[in-house]
């Protein structure tokens, strides 16, 4: 199983409120990060114990240059930054390097697996909803 590792303790809260639906990652990860993979989702520095925080699905990958960033992937990847060049100091900090906007990055939007979905456990109570 993969494991997408966040270093900042901050995106705890974002990710258990589902607010951190993706992450951006400076290179092309389409190899490693697959649509429908389950991965563990964990906070923590490199060689130290790390929290879980839940298990994921892989949604989608995608591999684009820094400049072709959304809006909705940088609000997915940090509910709090809206521009590009927030994103770019962003990854710069994590990465200690410089970030051009002809860098590749990839995008990986993930959906936590909860035990049972407040959503699901509503649709089985209630049955399908008749048109």
């Amino acid at each position: 199983m993969y494991v997408l590792n966040f270093y900042s303790p901050v995106f705890i809260d974002q990710l258990k409120r589902g607010r951190k639906t993706a992450t951006i990652r400076l290179g092309d990860k389409a190899s490693k990060y697959k649509k429908g993979h389950v991965v563990l989702v964990t906070v923590g520095f490199q060689h130290s114990p790390r929290e879980k925080i839940f298990e994921a699905v892989i949604d989608a990958v995608e591999v684009k240059r820094v400049k072709e960033l959304s809006p909705r992937d940088i609000e997915h990847d940090n509910p709090e930054f809206r521009r590009l060049d927030e994103t770019i100091h962003f990854l710069e900090q994590i990465y200690g390097r410089p970030v051009d906007h002809d860098d590749v990055v990839t995008v990986v939007h993930f959906s936590a697996i909860s035990e049972r979905p407040t959503e699901i456990t509503e649709r089985l109570r209630t049955g399908p909803k008749q048109n």
